[in-house]
C-alpha cells in the first residue's frame, strides 16, 4: 500500500466523518447543551427566588416577633396594672372592714359600759337599801318604795 492513498483515505474518512458530525450528532449536541443551560438558568432563577422569598419570609418573621413582644408587653402591663388595681381595691375593702369591725367594737364597748353602769346602778341602790336598812333597823320593803329606789338608780 501506498502511504499517499492511505493518507489520502484516512482525509477522506476524517472529512466524511466532520460532515456527518456537523449535519446529525452537532445539532443533537447543541439542543442537549442549550436544555442543560436553560436547567442551569432555571435553576439559578429558582435560587435566587428563594433568596429572595427567605428573605422575605425572615423580614415577615421578624415584624411577627415584634408584634408578639409588642403583645406581651401590652398583656403584662394589662396584667400589673389589674393586679394593682386588685391590690387597691383589696386595701380599700380591708380598710372599710377594719373601720365596720371598730365601730362594730366600740358599739359593744358602749353597750357593755351601759350594762356595766345599770348593774353598778342596781348593786349601789342594793347597797342603800341594805345600809338603810341597818340604818333604821328594820326592813324596808323594796316593792313597797320602788318610784323611790327608780328615782335613786337614775341619780346614779
Amino acid at each position: 500500500m501506498n502511504l499517499n492513498v492511505t493518507l489520502f483515505a484516512q482525509a477522506l474518512a476524517f472529512f466524511i466523518f466532520i460532515v456527518i458530525s456537523v449535519k446529525w450528532v452537532w445539532p443533537m449536541v447543541l439542543v442537549k447543551i442549550e436544555e442543560r443551560q436553560k436547567l442551569i438558568a432555571d435553576g439559578l432563577a429558582e435560587a435566587e427566588r428563594g433568596r429572595s422569598s427567605l428573605s422575605d419570609a425572615k423580614k415577615q418573621t421578624d415584624q411577627m416577633l415584634r408584634e408578639a413582644r409588642d403583645r406581651a408587653q401590652e398583656i403584662v402591663s394589662a396584667a400589673e396594672k389589674s393586679a394593682s388595681q386588685r391590690v387597691e381595691e383589696s386595701k380599700a375593702q380591708a380598710k372599710t372592714e377594719g373601720e365596720r369591725i371598730v365601730s362594730a367594737a366600740h358599739a359593744q364597748i358602749q353597750q357593755e359600759v351601759q350594762s356595766a353602769k345599770q348593774q353598778l346602778r342596781e348593786q349601789v341602790a342594793q347597797l342603800a337599801v341594805t345600809g338603810a336598812e341597818k340604818i333604821l333597823k328594820r326592813e324596808v320593803d323594796a316593792k313597797a318604795h320602788a318610784d323611790m329606789l327608780n328615782q335613786l338608780k337614775a341619780q346614779l
